[in-house]
């Protein structure tokens, strides 16, 4: 079968893949040359072997994982990366093995441990479009592909901004400390300015904590909710379900049936902040949408915490994001190890914090609440780009679809 000028070929034909290198982590050095495994970029080393742009799959233990590499790299010994692009554009290159991921993924020839042979790759039977049609289709991909990296970088940044204001508020106390030696607080207009002290007081086992603050348990401030719900039972409703994969995935919740979530689940309010008690060395905090549309549930494995009066969700899901308090819930695991690992919620509550006024509070949460509204609507952006991308892509490398009618859709929502 032919597609207007494509033309029948082999993977090999196109795309030579070659095994990567190994290396140990105790022969890596510090640099910024990223060391890209079959879980993608593992660790960073000061020596290139592969000049960019690189596509590279997963080989050994994640077999059908397929990565772009837009900067120099080193391919790890658990990966195949494409050697000899044989005139083809190398964006195009990574679309169309993402496109057959699946049919890569069953391709394991490993017995224990999931292998995957080049030489099973080559010889696949594939359609190919000339040049001019693989750099249209690259661009129509990709620039779905660079609206989605754009969020994520806009979302760290903002992300790191609120932590860092957080930081130098409740923590740093740069405010205070500014206007004890008479300074003006650096970034902050006199009014806002003029809701902090301008002197310390004894916190006890604290130490010095601003004059009129005070020191409190959190459970002083917030709540642990244990109100929950069998989805089942509502078979015929939708919910929006809140669960370690989908944060991992990409920190928005998937929309589910009633019927296709089992077992009890705790109720998500408007207000909640989610914190994972499992394995806190991995830390997980969510700040859902303060605008769900429908019901919404999550995981036990999540802490629902809910502010208490003079406190806000803005600035709880800022504190179990601050470094402290991440090292203090982490050294509260009990367990052994895995899923085993959990931190038990009355742990939790009798931790100390030092708490503002709730001027300071309200001022905080005006700030850093634009930021996190901004986060959500890049996320729920992203969603949809991403949506769109999975549905042309096998459409475009197959030639299903025409693409001129992909450019049309693509230019209808960037």
């Amino acid at each position: 079968m032919v597609v207007n000028n494509w033309f029948e070929t082999t993977i090999g034909e196109q795309a030579t893949l070659q095994r990567g290198i190994d290396i140990t982590r105790a022969e890596q050095r510090p640099g910024r040359v990223p060391v890209v495994s079959s879980g993608g970029i593992s660790s960073y080393h000061d020596t290139v072997q592969i000049k960019a742009p690189g596509v590279v799959l997963g080989r050994k233990g994640v077999v059908g994982s397929v990565y772009y590499i837009p900067e120099d790299y080193w391919p790890h010994d658990t990966t195949l990366w494409v050697k000899d692009f044989h005139g083809n554009h190398p964006r195009f290159i990574y679309y169309f093995f993402k496109s057959i991921a699946s049919l890569i993924a069953r391709m394991d020839v490993g017995s224990a441990n999931p292998t995957l042979n080049r030489n099973h790759v080559h010889p696949i039977k594939v359609l190919w479009p000339p040049i001019a049609e693989q750099k249209t289709i690259a661009h129509i991909l990709g620039t779905l592909d660079d609206k989605i990296e754009l969020n994520q970088q806009m979302n760290q940044t903002l992300e790191a901004i609120a932590r860092a204001l957080f930081k130098s508020w409740f923590i740093d106390f740069d405010p205070v400390r500014a206007k004890l030696d008479g300074r003006q607080p650096i970034g902050m207009d006199a009014e806002t300015a003029a809701l902090f002290p301008a002197e310390f007081e004894d916190g006890g086992a604290i130490g010095q904590i601003p004059k009129g603050w005070t020191v409190k348990k959190l459970k002083d401030v917030l709540e642990v909710s244990r109100s929950g719900l069998k989805p089942e039972e509502f078979r015929e409703e939708s919910f929006d379900y809140f669960s370690l994969p989908a944060f991992d995935e990409g920190k928005l919740p998937k929309v589910e049936e009633g019927n296709q979530i089992k077992s009890n689940k705790y109720i998500v309010h408007n207000n909640a902040v989610l914190l994972s008690k499992l394995n806190p060395h991995i830390p997980r905090v969510w700040l859902p949408s303060t605008s769900l549309t429908r019901r919404a549930v999550c995981s036990t494995e999540f802490l629902v915490i809910l502010p208490l009066q003079g406190m806000t969700c803005e600035y709880l899901y800022s504190l179990c994001n601050s470094q402290g308090f991440l090292e203090t819930f982490s050294a509260m695991v009990t367990g052994t190890s895995g899923s085993h690992q959990r931190v038990k919620p009355e742990y939790l509550l009798n931790m100390d914090i030092v708490v503002s006024s709730p001027e300071i509070t309200s001022q905080f949460t005006e700030i850093v609440g634009s930021f996190y509204r901004k986060v959500h609507e890049n996320l729920s952006e992203s969603q949809i780009f991403s949506s769109i991308r999975d549905a042309l892509l096998p459409k475009l490398l197959s030639g299903e679809i025409r693409v001129q009618d992909a450019e049309t859709v693509v230019e209808a929502v960037t």
